[in-house]
């Protein structure tokens, strides 16, 4: 195993236009993960969150019926996530790995910084950086139209 490979690691910053509340929702809450989670044209067709640390959360995406499962060892609403990542179906790649999410404050919006590293043992992690910079374009768009969506809804209703 080369060095490299030992502290292969994927680092991201992203700025999004919501209050960081709303962001972590997107990402912990079942219902709304369903809704961008998955790189590309990939779909999370089951998602269960027990968000607490060491609970355990599972999502399946389509096509490909790809299972990925994992730990949560740290949860601090709405700051940080730590949690373990394993794909168990539908992917050749089952390193279990760990991602740490931290959501900053940036006036209304949120700035998202994510790093996904300590994988065990070696192989490419390329993938999982268009994975997760396709995933966050999904999670802007899902951001976006629930903003509009609250809009319309409180044009039409304003009290």
């Amino acid at each position: 195993m080369s060095p490299d490979h030992e502290r292969a690691s994927v680092r991201i910053v992203d700025i999004f236009d919501a209050p960081r509340e709303v962001v972590f929702a997107a990402w912990t809450e079942p219902d709304q993960l369903k809704r961008w989670w998955g790189p590309g044209f990939f779909e999370t067709v089951f998602a269960e969150v027990d968000l607490r640390p060491g609970g355990r959360y599972e999502l399946l995406l389509e096509p490909g019926s790809m299972r990925l499962v994992g730990e949560f060892r740290e949860v601090t609403p709405p700051q940080r996530l730590v949690y373990t990542w394993r794909w168990v179906e539908g992917v050749p790649d089952t390193r279990e790995s760990l991602v740490t999410i931290e959501f900053r404050e940036a006036g209304a919006r949120t700035e998202v910084v994510l790093v996904h590293d300590n994988f065990v043992g070696p192989g490419p992690v390329e993938m999982y950086d268009e994975g997760w910079r396709s995933g966050l374009d999904k999670l802007r768009a899902f951001l976006q139209a629930k903003e509009t969506s609250n809009a319309e809804r409180h044009q039409r209703d304003p009290h």
